[in-house]
């Protein structure tokens, strides 16, 4: 499992960056690195309310497995 992050400067000088696999994963910060975290931070929120609700999260699959 590997999402891409896509950054892009604003013509603020503003970065915003998005993860287009995960749906509301997009934040901004005043520099790349700032955005990057806020992102990747939104994103892992996002999945495990996902999971908190029961919802498929097809990304997951394979990061966890469930002892017998």
């Amino acid at each position: 499992m590997n999402f891409i992050i896509e950054t892009e400067k604003e013509d603020d000088g503003c970065w915003i960056c998005e993860i287009p696999e995960i749906p509301g994963a997009m934040a901004y910060g005043k520099t790349r690195n700032e955005a990057i975290a806020k992102t990747q931070s939104l994103a892992l929120r996002i999945l495990a309310d996902r999971i908190e609700h029961g919802e498929n999260v097809p990304e997951m699959d394979s990061f966890f497995s469930v002892a017998a």
